[in-house]
């Protein structure tokens, strides 16, 4: 029988494959970020990748708490939510996904499907799916690593803005004003829902 942590590795290795397979369903690029942007919001991330799986017995993977099987089942399912956050959010960009900071040919301002949901819902589903696994793992380490794949993505992200800034100018401010980059705002869905 499949453990938590068993299941949540499974979770992982089949959304980085099928985010694999799917990278080449894009449109021509026209302007990318730096290599030395990228770099800098890339290491972050796989420092923190590494931290989260980190199996190693010592003090950074000892357990906070007594593991109860039913958090790491929470924890699976919360997951799953932040893995079909993720992959709603590339079906509804469609070519315009990419791995680096760009713009492509045709670039459009979305705002429908999750993107009025939050401005970066490919984010907002991978961190919810890194927290539910450092929830699992319960360790410092898992911890540190959250932490620090948050920070490669929050700088990630404020380079995506400053490039989106750069080709929408006001109707992109607009859009910040509207939406959260981040963290759903329910209070709000929950109005604009009403008034539609």
């Amino acid at each position: 029988m499949l453990s938590p942590l068993s299941s949540l590795a499974a979770l992982w290795l089949t959304w980085l494959l099928s985010w694999f397979l799917a990278s080449g369903w894009t449109t021509r690029t026209v302007t990318q970020q730096s290599a030395g942007a990228r770099i800098l919001q890339s290491v972050p991330v796989w420092i923190g990748a590494i931290l989260l799986i980190r199996t190693s017995r010592d003090l950074l993977v000892t357990p906070f708490f007594q593991s109860r099987p039913w958090i790491g089942w929470i924890a699976v399912v919360l997951a799953m939510l932040g893995f079909a956050f993720t992959w709603w959010a590339r079906i509804h960009l469609g070519r315009l996904w990419s791995a680096a900071v760009t713009l492509k040919a045709d670039h459009t301002l979305i705002r429908s499907g999750p993107y009025a949901i939050t401005r970066h819902p490919i984010y907002t589903g991978l961190l919810l799916a890194v927290l539910a696994t450092a929830l699992a793992r319960g360790s410092l380490s898992g911890l540190l690593g959250f932490g620090l794949i948050l920070l490669g993505l929050v700088l990630k992200l404020r380079q995506e803005e400053q490039f989106l800034h750069t080709q929408f100018g006001s109707a992109y401010d607009a859009y910040k004003k509207d939406v959260p980059a981040l963290v759903p705002d329910v209070l709000t869905l929950s109005v604009r829902r009403r008034r539609a």
